[in-house]
């Protein structure tokens, strides 16, 4: 029998911006019923490609054949009219409407072809969270009150509210635990199963060995690869396809002192935590951080890690404890008295938490330090410029202008600009909440030394990361937390994954957040990545 044609055929695809060739005549096939996994460093040509199956970019060249006829998507409703449909990262839902309100937005059920069938929409609603596993959602909630595995759960529904035949999914495993992963992954069998066809794009490259059938790689907006077996293709291949290089090496080396546990006398810490708690977070803990030492938190979703990083840093108060900068205590609560006393903070939704995505990469640099660029009510343009060149230059931040908007940049240069804005406040303790969430497998190399660079000029570093490998091959020292408590500590050189896994595990709860490195199998400093 002759092989059944591709459900999508993307031939030649080409898409310029002023100044940026951003698709260079690429190709893609997707069968039906297959997870075709979509891959690429930030900047490769991803987002831009399924923009153009979206219908929200036309492309300059190249043709989209859909189902054996060639079509023009004009526009997104074009788009969803033929059944494809695309969840973006940053979900596109109206949080002050209902779930059913989402679901069936722009296309309401109606009685006279203008009166809305709500009770028919929360129905309908009803039935397709069952058919995704989540019945327990109502259909007549605000999706502003909805945890962020729900709200992607809804815009599956939403998509599967039309005639879908192939769904987009960017990122989808991002903001989700190990159990809502799990879910995800049995919902995109079941599609696949009926037929729908899958576009899975993910930076964790252990997922697309678990769930894909095929991989395109992208990358300087060209495909250097069309269809490879996902399962067969080894993960060094796959990162040297979207690097240019093989990754060698993930973690940069630990100093000679770390490795050797050298008995040397300790300087004094600069941070102190004594007893910090909150109730219903996190239990009573004590921790010490001195120059020079990163300290890995590993745990579940839940464990009270992020909890723990944002009540040190006074975003939230603490119910007991104290913490002490340079034997200092520092006033509870007080975002403001620990940025002064030298505290930083990389918090884990870096785009909605950290940086000012309308202002220029300068601004967001500059932003915890304007006291040295103010006078008189007047700014010192050239002075805060300056300042956030040479900031931004220390880390190798990319493009070398921060002039630029900061939402132009890749998720990993984003991440540079909030550590230049540390930098350049001088702080002395540096706090990063899953540093390389959403950075592709170049970039998180590039985050990696740059953070042990940090730490050997002597910053302290207190790490929180839901990837094993990266918090051992990264920290001096790790805290394993369960549940809200410390429950074991250890330097990162006397612990494994399989350890780590067994302590955070110990409780009965089943697949951990934490997982493996993108490159393969837990790593150590200076081993090769799988």
């Amino acid at each position: 029998m002759a092989p059944e044609p591709p459900l999508l055929t993307m031939s030649g695809i080409t898409k310029s911006f002023p100044g940026v060739r951003a698709l260079d005549g690429v190709d893609l096939h997707v069968q039906a019923g297959e997870v075709h996994c979509l891959l690429g460093q930030n900047g490769a040509g991803k987002s831009t490609l399924i923009k153009v199956l979206a219908g929200a970019h036309q492309p300059d060249g190249g043709k989209i054949v859909w189902r054996g006829d060639e079509v023009t998507l004009r526009s997104p409703i074009a788009a969803m009219r033929l059944g494809i449909a695309t969840i973006y990262q940053e979900l596109d839902l109206v949080e002050g409407l209902s779930v059913a309100e989402n679901v069936y937005l722009g296309h309401e059920p109606t009685s006279a072809g203008f009166v809305v069938r709500g009770r028919d929409a929360r129905a309908s609603t009803a039935a397709l969270l069952k058919r995704l596993g989540h019945g327990e959602i109502d259909p007549a909630r605000l999706v502003g009150n909805l945890s962020a595995a729900q709200q992607q759960i809804v815009s599956m529904a939403r998509a599967l509210s039309h005639e879908v035949r192939l769904i987009v999914m960017d990122e989808p495993s991002a903001a989700l635990d190990p159990d809502e992963v799990d879910n995800l992954f049995r919902i995109v069998g079941d599609l696949t199963a009926g037929g729908v066809a899958v576009v899975y794009i993910s930076h964790r490259l252990e997922e697309i060995r678990r769930i894909g059938d095929r991989v395109t790689v992208l990358k300087d907006g060209r495909a250097v690869a069309v269809g490879l077996p996902a399962k067969e293709t080894p993960t060094r291949e796959v990162i040297a396809l979207m690097t240019g290089r093989n990754v060698e090496y993930v973690f940069p080396e630990r100093p000679m002192a770390v490795e050797s546990g050298a008995d040397a006398a300790p300087p004094e810490p600069v941070l102190s935590v004594q007893g910090l708690a909150r109730d219903g977070e996190f239990a009573p803990l004590d921790l010490e951080l001195r120059p020079g030492e990163i300290v890995g938190l590993a745990g579940l979703v839940g464990s009270g890690r992020s909890e723990i990083l944002e009540t040190i840093f006074g975003a939230r108060k603490p119910t007991a404890g104290q913490v002490r900068v340079d034997g200092r205590v520092l006033r509870p609560g007080s975002v403001r008295a620990a940025v002064r006393a030298g505290l930083g903070l990389a918090p884990e939704e870096r785009k909605a938490q950290a940086l000012l995505m309308l202002e220029s990469v300068t601004r967001n640099v500059s932003v915890s330090s304007m006291s040295r660029f103010s006078y008189g009510g007047w700014v010192d343009r050239g002075k805060e410029l300056q300042a956030a060149r040479a900031a931004t230059r220390e880390l190798s931040l990319r493009p070398d202008n921060p002039s630029v908007p900061v939402r132009t940049l890749s998720g990993g240069n984003q991440q540079k600009a909030v550590l230049a804005r540390w930098l350049l406040r001088g702080c002395r303790v540096l706090l990063l909440d899953e540093p390389t969430r959403g950075v592709d497998v170049g970039a998180r190399a590039e985050l990696y030394t740059v953070i042990r660079r940090l730490a050997d000029e002597g910053l302290a570093v207190l790490l929180v990361s839901s990837e094993v490998p990266e918090v051992l091959g990264l920290a001096d020292r790790v805290l394993v937390l369960r549940e809200g408590h410390v429950v074991h500590t250890a330097p990162a050189r006397d612990l494994d994954e399989h350890r780590v896994l067994d302590l955070v595990l110990a409780s009965g709860q089943h697949g951990p957040t934490l997982t493996k490195s993108p490159s393969g199998p837990a790593t150590t400093e200076g081993s090769p990545a799988s």
